[in-house]
């Protein structure tokens, strides 16, 4: 993590008023919350539309804080401590970020997409790491603070960062791209997630693609190459960086020749690399199309196939995306409760229609929450698919969930199609229902707390 005297620290954050006496003072590692903070960090006082850093500076210093930054808007700053005035507390945070990434020798690869972005960036440290000092975004820390701090935390001799940028709307990816200046820039799909802020596919596309603006001059740019959208506008750009495609067609530069769903997770080979059969500890085809975004950086960087194969192997990722649990009555649990969309849920779906050797599959879904003006529409869409040869029971939670039982009841015998507004009359229900012979899959936006209905289980 960053190791400074505070008057570098002062010079980095184009800051003033730091008392001389206070140059040599050493800070290590950054905290915008005390309630995390460690001994020895630099207190970064934040101001959102309801709370306000700054209100705990006093907090900071008791508890081993070396300095904080404090915004000249703000009042009343503390005398005769370790203190460097900013025009705004949030851009020194950025610009803080920024100028230690420039610092390191590290290559940075930035990773944004609808879907499967944490899975994408899960899978590209764990290859990486075989090779490389490698770091990587921890838990959701992926927006304009999250990413600023996931810099912040690198080691001066990390070879490889692996950083993840989320978005909600125009602009803002773009933001995380110049303050990361990524050597590679990965888009893993356009789906439908933050249409209520952009307005239709072609604007998500338009916002993923800000990722280009901070892309190292002679970087390379891998995309799925299968999205109409990405292609046309790629072409369009004339881009001096280098592209690599990954999709499910032999029009791109990596894609399968062949998937299978084992007790253990998904099977798959590469036609870049034919006499090998890979093996990922986590269910579901879809996360093939991950695992090839995650290849293609991976030999960008010289990794040998051998070495992807036995990374992917023994492959840990972030929890609540297709995580395998069984519950106390010995059923199968498939936790991907951490986040949802049309895209995302249609291949859920298709998972749990192609598993075998169950005596019951339900599916307990969740609203697919920022979907915009279409969201009802999205969610009829889910209940047109489902049909009682690929699920045995449908039991939704949540005002628009209920649309995708209501679509789907009329395909289903009486009593297999469910709608709850209660989350603890649900979770009675499935306990009721449930034996060790059966598999459950849980699918929701991340508000719906879909992990609460798990626990029961």
């Amino acid at each position: 993590m960053i190791t400074k005297t505070l008057r570098t620290i002062q010079d980095m954050v184009d800051g003033f008023g730091l008392d001389e006496s206070f140059y040599d003072v050493m800070i290590t590692g950054i905290s915008t919350d005390t309630r995390t903070m460690e001994r020895g960090n630099l207190y970064i006082p934040l101001k959102g539309a309801t709370f306000n850093g700054h209100a705990f500076v006093e907090e900071a210093f008791a508890k081993g804080a070396s300095a904080v930054l404090w915004s000249r808007e703000e009042a009343n700053p503390p005398v005769d401590v370790p203190l460097i005035m900013v025009d705004d507390t949030l851009q020194a945070l950025q610009r803080l970020a920024h100028r230690y990434r420039k610092q390191l020798s590290v290559k940075v690869i930035g990773i944004t997409g609808s879907n499967g972005k944490t899975t994408t960036k899960d899978m590209v440290f764990s290859l990486l790491a075989t090779t490389y000092k490698t770091q990587k975004t921890e838990g959701n820390l992926n927006n304009h603070i999250g990413l600023p701090l996931t810099l912040l935390r690198l080691e001066e001799d990390t070879e490889m960062a692996v950083v993840e940028m989320g978005m909600s709307g125009f602009g803002e990816i773009e933001r995380l791209s110049h303050i990361a200046e990524p050597d590679v820039a990965v888009i893993t799909n356009i789906g439908e997630s933050h249409l209520q802020e952009l307005g239709s596919r072609e604007g998500i596309a338009q916002a993923k693609l800000e990722i280009l603006s901070g892309l190292q001059k002679d970087g390379v740019f891998v995309y799925y190459g299968d999205e109409p959208l990405l292609r046309t506008k790629i072409e369009q750009l004339s881009p001096v960086f280098h592209t690599i495609t990954f999709g499910q067609t032999p029009e791109n530069n990596y894609y399968p020749l062949s998937m299978a769903l084992t007790a253990e997770g998904t099977t798959f080979t590469v036609n870049a690399a034919r006499e090998i059969s890979f093996q990922l500890p986590i269910l579901g085809k879809h996360h093939v199309q991950n695992a090839l975004a995650a290849i293609a950086v991976a030999r960008v960087f010289g990794i040998e196939w051998e070495t992807i194969q036995k990374a992917f192997a023994t492959l840990q990722t972030t929890r609540m995306r297709m995580e395998l649990e069984k519950g106390k009555t010995g059923v199968t649990i498939i936790n991907d409760a951490y986040n949802a969309s049309p895209t995302s849920m249609k291949a859920a779906l298709q998972l749990l229609s192609e598993l075998t050797g169950y005596d019951k599959k339900i599916a307990v879904l969740g609203d697919m929450l920022e979907l915009g003006a279409q969201e009802v529409e999205f969610h009829r869409q889910i209940g047109e698919i489902l049909t009682p040869a690929s699920v045995d029971y449908v039991w939704t939670y949540g005002k628009l969930a209920r649309e995708i039982a209501l679509t789907a009841q009329p395909a289903f015998p009486h009593g297999r199609v469910r709608a709850y507004d209660d989350k603890q009359a649900l979770a009675n229900d499935l306990c009721a229902l449930v034996t060790e012979k059966d598999v459950v899959l849980f699918k929701g936006s991340r508000g719906m707390k879909l992990e609460e209905i798990i626990r029961a289980l």
